[in-house]
């Protein structure tokens, strides 16, 4: 039995220019509900976040839209949702995905994509959780951030003993099997940790 109940996915509300990233987050959405596991996004209907979600959906799984109010003319919450939670701003949004959320997938994005996966990655540095985050490098997407991070590294800017830990997965059906073997290895560090402890 695996600990993650839910899957937080940000991704873009535009669908992007290559096919691959509307793919993958349909490919993603029906592994997470096949999975057994929910679904918990952005709310939107358009772009890789309504494709996401209806695979979810259409795979029987159940997802959580989280939208803040002045979003949902721009945004247009996605209809037939399990539970859609409308919040006041953008910070209550994030912070309800988080409390909502075991992992995190960062698909294909803009902006705000980049801006949620940089919170996560900010508060795994600073030791906030340790709940897996997986880096959905479709298509290479996410390559020129990779190098920015080892950039990074190299200036002395993320140091040994704050080091960012992330996955990466460059195919969409790794994705799961690394958020549920991520778990699994910390759960049974937290174990062998309680027993050197007695």
């Amino acid at each position: 039995m695996t600990s993650i109940r839910n899957i937080c996915v940000y991704c873009g509300s535009s669908p992007g220019h290559d096919p691959r990233h509307e793919a993958a987050a349909k490919a993603l959405g029906a592994a997470i509900a096949r999975a057994g596991i929910g679904l918990v996004f952005g709310g939107g209907s358009c772009g890789l976040m309504g494709v996401v979600a209806r695979a979810a959906l259409d795979a029987g799984g159940e997802v959580c839209g989280i939208i803040p109010d002045f979003l949902g003319k721009r945004e247009i919450a996605l209809a037939g949702l399990t539970e859609l939670c409308v919040v006041a701003d953008m910070h209550q949004r994030k912070r309800l995905m988080f409390e909502k959320s075991d992992a995190f997938v960062a698909l294909p994005g803009g902006i705000g994509t980049l801006e949620e996966l940089a919170e996560q990655l900010t508060w795994i540095q600073l030791g906030r959780h340790e709940k897996p985050l997986v880096i959905a490098d479709i298509g290479g997407f996410w390559r020129p951030l990779l190098r920015l991070f080892a950039h990074m590294r190299e200036e002395g800017f993320i140091r040994a003993n704050y080091e960012i830990r992330y996955l990466v997965a460059e195919r969409v059906e790794d994705i799961v099997p690394m958020i549920i073997g991520a778990a699994s290895h910390r759960r049974s560090a937290a174990e062998a940790e309680m027993v050197e402890r007695f």
